[in-house]
């Protein structure tokens, strides 16, 4: 299976990588949240919005055919080959891309009528000071619109990739790789907003499904590209076929051979200014 396609194997290996999110992990974990954030907005609010972590834009390709065609929408993320991606995939003059760091918003005070950010507030290091710049902008009644993953074992498929990582990576595993999931708790997400100045939120979580044509696909991408597949991988590469094996067989039982569909959740999150 060739989990890049169109992908040049000389190319430079950070671009490579968001290939890979937008082409495999994008349609597995990403698009079925986007299609939901999408319609969560209220078009007619609208005249200028702000999707933060904008990745390979596909969010943003919701946002854009959900707001107006009058309506003005800028798509900014902090990783620029994220960015190349997106803007040759969504090749349109409606669309102001920029790379813009969500703890400093380039803008004045209560101009953006919406601000959207699709699992991307759990990566940003503070992130108080990131809520308050989003509250900053917002014009008075505008909303903030963001998705945080569930807890890992809410998640079928990185649950069963991770448990089997496990296995093969010796010592306690990095709290790095625990970022994606730590932002699933209620009690932590809505004090930061209030603190950030919202008054009016909006917390809950939605389970979708991650589907994939076949779980030996599933199996392989998830492991042949993983952060934490690549450090075992320099420990023994012969390990990562053992591990593709096993998480195959193990989607394969629970989820399904072809498709595969596993249950995923995420936490929906509206504040309004």
């Amino acid at each position: 299976m060739n989990n890049t396609s169109n992908s040049n194997p000389s190319a430079d290996p950070s671009l490579e990588s968001a290939i890979h999110y937008d082409e495999f992990l994008g349609p597995m974990f990403f698009e079925p949240y986007a299609i939901e954030i999408a319609t969560r907005i209220h078009p007619s609010s609208v005249s200028l919005a702000l999707e933060i972590a904008a990745g390979t834009g596909r969010v943003t390709r919701h946002i854009r055919q959900r707001i107006p065609a009058s309506a003005n929408l800028i798509a900014s993320d902090i990783d620029e080959n994220m960015l190349a991606v997106a803007k040759r995939k969504l090749a349109a003059p409606d669309i102001d891309w920029r790379k813009i760091d969500a703890q400093q918003l380039p803008f004045t005070s209560n101009s953006i009528d919406l601000v959207v950010c699709s699992f991307g507030y759990m990566f940003v290091p503070d992130k108080p000071k990131a809520f308050a710049e989003a509250y900053r902008v917002l014009s008075p009644g505008g909303m903030l619109l963001f998705t945080t993953w569930d807890k890992l074992e809410n998640n079928a498929v990185s649950y069963i990739s991770r448990s089997a990582a496990k296995k093969y990576f010796e010592g306690t595993l990095p709290e790095s790789y625990n970022v994606a999931t730590s932002m699933n708790d209620e009690a932590i997400i809505r004090p930061l907003l209030e603190e950030a100045g919202f008054s009016e939120i909006s917390i809950e979580k939605v389970q979708k499904h991650s589907v994939c044509t076949t779980a030996k696909k599933a199996a392989i991408g998830l492991v042949q590209n993983g952060a934490i597949f690549q450090e075992i991988k320099k420990r023994n590469p012969a390990w990562i076929d053992e591990i593709i094996a096993d998480v195959e067989r193990e989607l394969s039982e629970k989820f399904g051979v072809a498709p595969m569909s596993a249950p995923i959740s995420a936490v929906i999150i509206q504040a309004w200014k």
